[in-house]
């Protein structure tokens, strides 16, 4: 089973970063605000900006741990480097 880490922004702009094994079930929980993360309860998630995939939870976590350790501006060029790249 694949793990994806994720970037969501939400509506006000604010970035958070996450890890699941079904993206699109867990961003719909985002927005449901009853099973997604506490910090939507203060801005609503908008859109995915960034993901990743990884062969396990461990390297997932890993990564989303680098992330958040990250600058709001190093996490920008970051989704702007993977945009580039579908290009």
């Amino acid at each position: 089973m694949a793990w994806k880490l994720y970037i969501i922004q939400t509506k006000s702009g604010k970035l958070y970063t996450g890890i699941t094994t079904n993206l699109e079930r867990r961003f719909k929980e985002h927005c449901s605000s009853k099973k997604g993360a506490s910090f939507f309860n203060f801005s609503e998630p908008d859109v995915i900006l960034y993901q990743e995939s990884h062969v396990n939870r461990s390297e997932a976590s890993k990564r989303e741990c680098q992330i958040k350790k990250m600058t709001r501006q190093e996490k920008l060029n970051l989704i702007l480097q993977s945009q580039m790249k579908r290009t």
